[in-house]
């Protein structure tokens, strides 16, 4: 493997890095300019068009890129995988572009902004990453999604000034994503070569890309179902909405950080899979459990230590609600982060996707039914509490699943030395809170005292994995050291 796995994951902690400090740019000034309400209307708009482009990605995207990480040695292969798939998306992405149209006639006949969401399943079919991430070059797909956050952030501030320009904002948000899938079409030549015609069978794999879509529909579902229930059985759905939509948002930007893992391992994962080498697979799946407890815990008990103080600032006034659901949801962050591994990275390039779709589809029954209960009573809240119960199932049955293949005793017990710190960290926390008024500099200084604390601990501790990657990270950044003084030598 020519691919680094250090250098990926730095590619993409890189991207989910900027993608952490976006929203704190962005999220206290949208929250203000549009208001709970303007929010709360384009979380519910999206909600809706969330379904055609589900509907119109189809599981080309976690097939091809699957597909494309078993032939990273065979250019013929991936040509035929590439125009295949492409064929494929192309084929649902206009059939579910006519269904959103005739649903706006219908339904929204005269709302601009439904129309301007259409981008969003335009841009199903122009969006290649998942070439570039099954080959396991980060690098481009990185550098452009740097490019264009960089870019929504100053488009955002120069456009969006008023309530009113809500409609400006949806296509910045709309636009963006569709210029940036054209970005990456340049290089496709360096992977795959250009298409025969005659011999593109865009069915050819149907069922496995089928599998792959049942299991992204039940999770994508019972996540936009959330808004569209809070919606319908809310008297003030639109500010509902706003609540849940902000807190999610923060909650996400911390789990990318953990998902970020998932995207590097994946296509490595399917690589030794595919060479039978299953000792380097449960090698790298147990390793991902570990990054998965060492990141995901802190964060998790990070963003409930925090809540209290970041809150009030960052959103402004009438967004007090958002403390709970940032509580709630924080619980998430490792929670999701198990069922990535289990999923994502173990079941998906074992081609056990099928075991993948009962899970999740599981998951998102129950999730229906919880939100029946809690969402006409507690609303937002409702929905986040119905969120973390639901994944909490999923990643439960996919660790018993897998329980004869991998150690789940190993698994959990990894995780000890990390709740250790993470509730040492969380005691901290609460305790400084209560000395420290609601502002940015003291959330920052929470932030500083959380991480110093949790790592001292792990330090304390003697964490091996913490130390070894410690000691990875300093062995890097010696060599670039070494390799600058060389240039300029």
């Amino acid at each position: 493997m020519k691919k680094s796995i250090a250098n990926n994951y730095f590619y993409n902690a890189a991207y989910q890095g900027l993608s952490m400090v976006t929203p704190l740019i962005i999220t206290p000034y949208i929250s203000r300019v549009l208001g709970a309400d303007g929010i709360g209307i384009y979380s519910y708009e999206l909600s809706a068009v969330t379904y055609f482009v589900l509907f119109a990605t189809f599981g080309t995207y976690t097939y091809g890129q699957r597909e494309i990480s078993y032939n990273q040695e065979n250019r013929d292969n991936r040509t035929r995988i590439f125009w295949n798939t492409e064929a494929l998306s192309c084929i649902s992405t206009v059939l579910c572009l006519a269904a959103y149209f005739l649903y706006l006639i219908i339904f929204r006949s005269n709302v601009l902004s439904c129309y301007i969401f259409a981008l969003n399943i335009i841009t199903v079919s122009l969006d290649i990453s998942w070439v570039f991430q099954g080959m396991e070059d980060f690098g481009k797909v990185v550098s452009r999604n740097i490019f264009f956050k960089i870019l929504n952030i100053i488009l955002i501030f120069s456009f969006v000034k008023s309530s009113g320009d809500l409609d400006k904002y949806i296509l910045i948000m709309s636009a963006l994503p569709l210029c940036s899938a054209v970005f990456l079409w340049p290089f496709l030549k360096e992977i795959v070569g250009p298409p025969d015609i005659k011999n593109i069978r865009p069915f050819t794999d149907f069922q496995s890309i089928l599998s792959m879509f049942i299991p992204a529909l039940a999770i994508s579902i019972y996540t936009v179902l959330d808004k569209t229930m809070i919606g319908f059985f809310s008297a003030e759905g639109k500010y509902e909405n706003g609540y849940y939509e902000q807190s999610v948002k923060i909650s996400k930007t911390a789990l990318t950080i953990i998902t970020a893992m998932g995207t590097v391992m994946a296509p490595r994962v399917g690589y030794h899979y595919e060479k039978n080498e299953m000792d380097a697979v449960r090698v790298y799946i147990y390793r991902s459990f570990r990054f998965v407890w060492m990141i995901g815990i802190p964060l998790c008990f990070g963003l409930i230590g925090i809540s209290s103080s970041f809150v009030p600032w960052f959103y402004g006034r009438g967004y007090e609600k958002c403390i709970l659901l940032l509580k709630i949801l924080s619980v998430l962050i490792p929670v999701i982060g198990i069922s990535n591994v289990t999923g994502i990275q173990y079941l998906v390039p074992s081609k056990r996707q099928g075991i993948l779709t009962g899970t999740v589809l599981a998951g998102a029954v129950f999730n229906f039914v919880i939100n029946l209960l809690l969402i006409p009573k507690f609303f937002s809240a409702g929905a986040a509490a119905a969120s973390v119960m639901a994944e909490g199932l999923i990643s439960c049955i996919q660790l018993y699943i897998v329980r004869r293949e991998l150690s789940v005793k190993k698994i959990l017990l990894s995780s000890l030395s990390y709740f250790f710190a993470g509730i040492v960290m969380l005691a901290v926390l609460l305790i400084t809170g209560r000395f420290i008024k609601p502002s940015a500099a003291g959330t920052v200084i929470l932030i500083l005292t959380g991480s110093m604390v949790y790592f001292f601990i792990l330090k304390i501790i003697r964490d091996d994995f913490y130390l070894a990657q410690k000691e990875k990270l300093w062995k890097k950044v010696r060599y670039k050291k070494r390799e600058s003084r060389n240039e300029d030598i």
